[in-house]
């Protein structure tokens, strides 16, 4: 087992909404969550960030001291490293280094376990790779000549590495591509499925993937652990009222989420788009819970998510059995005043009836009745109206159907796009 430490750098001036101790104790579960042996985490107080080593002469070799007597075989810095300062800190420690870019990759690298999840993994992998070849290759100046009667000196080794990478790219993007297009299959047979999807979102380790399995009886991976399920599952619910749903659980944000893996997993996400409703999760009891929170909103507006999706989200506090008495009253007043919040904790399953109770009000949209004319050439636009449940009434008319349905504005504007 790797042995390492966590160093949070923080940086003077800079604006954060991370106090630097919570950043450090997220950082140290990340490497947690990659089965290290963390020997020790430390924040590092930064007037400025050095453009070659990162940290000033003094303190870099108050923390090779440190390393050497910790006998800590890597270092994971809690943000961004250049690929410069990266090398030259491996090679004044005599150490790897990784950023938590780098670090956070590596969870997800061992966590993805479906076919989209590896290549999306891999997509952003190269992606980051790219950047770093200064790092990979120490012998940068060497070239790859030609022969001697072809002239020229030849490509860098790492203008023929990039054109590997570049290469492979173009190969992930290209399979990506397909399973994307069955994953829009997918989605696009669900649509004429009559069952509103409910997605699930929120920081990771926020109880998602738990809340989830004590909805639907599943058994997604749900541990007490950064990251601990990557690939979204979806499962069918009944409500109380015996309408039946599906619910998707989503991967955990994060701050600071890579750009890379941003974009490897916006197909992902982009379930979330297609829900008829979002239940935001969040750990009520974690200290830094409102900065979790705007973490979330900012990455659903990176998504392109509807206003009319952000105002009728519901934000799910859990974990109020963690909460103290004081501050549990203040939740549940809170939640109590306030419409779009409900309180619960989904180990004990306290409050789920209440929070069921809500989707279904949440989902019960106006309806208005409306007739519409179809031509005898329509039967598959017809058949969605059939399958969804909305058809009052039926006549016949001498170029096809008079239909009259009552249907919400999504049912709708989904079968204006339906079949045109």
């Amino acid at each position: 087992m790797e042995r390492a430490c966590v160093l949070h750098p923080d940086i003077a001036n800079q604006e954060t909404r991370r106090a630097p101790e919570h950043a450090l104790a997220e950082a140290v579960s990340l490497a947690h969550a990659l089965r290290l042996d963390v020997a020790y985490g430390e924040v590092v107080n930064l007037r400025k960030p050095q453009a070659g080593l990162l940290f000033g002469k003094g303190k870099l070799e108050e923390l090779e001291a440190r390393i050497k007597a910790e006998e800590v075989t890597l270092v994971i810095i809690d943000g961004p490293v250049t690929p410069i300062q990266q090398r030259n800190l491996e090679r004044h420690w005599k150490v790897k280094v990784l950023d938590r870019t780098g670090l956070i990759l590596e969870i997800f690298s061992d966590r993805a376990a479906t076919r989209e999840g590896v290549l999306q993994v891999d997509l952003a992998a190269l992606s980051y790779s790219k950047t770093r070849l200064v790092r990979a290759w120490t012998h940068l100046e060497r070239q790859r000549g030609g022969l001697g009667f072809v002239g020229g000196a030849g490509e860098t080794q790492i203008e023929a590495d990039r054109r590997a990478i570049d290469d492979a790219i173009v190969r992930l993007k290209k399979q990506l591509s397909k399973v994307v297009k069955t994953r829009e299959l997918h989605r696009a047979a669900r649509a004429k499925v009559p069952y509103p999807i409910v997605a699930l979102v929120g920081y990771t380790n926020a109880g998602k993937s738990t809340l989830f399995n004590k909805l639907t009886g599943a058994d997604v991976m749900a541990k007490d652990m950064l990251f601990a399920t990557l690939d979204p599952t979806m499962r069918e619910l009944e409500l109380p009222e015996g309408r039946k749903i599906i619910l998707s659980d989503t991967v955990g944000f994060i701050s600071e989420l890579p750009t890379q893996l941003v974009a490897a997993f916006r197909a992902t996400l982009e379930e979330v788009l297609d829900a008829d409703l979002i239940l935001h999760v969040r750990d009520i009891a974690h200290p830094e819970t409102e900065a979790q929170a705007e973490d979330v909103k900012d990455i659903l507006a990176d998504l392109g998510i509807s206003q009319t999706a952000s105002d009728t989200m519901i934000e799910v506090w859990n974990k109020v059995d963690l909460l103290p008495p004081e501050a549990y009253e203040t939740a549940r007043n809170t939640a109590e005043r306030t419409d779009n919040i409900e309180i619960l904790s989904a180990v004990t399953g306290q409050g789920i009836d209440t929070l069921l109770e809500s989707v279904a009000k949440a989902l019960d949209d106006p309806k208005t009745t409306q007739t519409l004319k179809l031509a005898f050439s329509e039967g598959a636009r017809r058949a969605w109206l059939f399958e969804q449940n909305v058809i009052d009434r039926e006549e016949l008319w001498d170029q096809g159907y008079e239909i009259t349905v009552t249907w919400t504005a999504k049912q709708a504007a989904q079968f204006e796009k339906y079949g045109s």
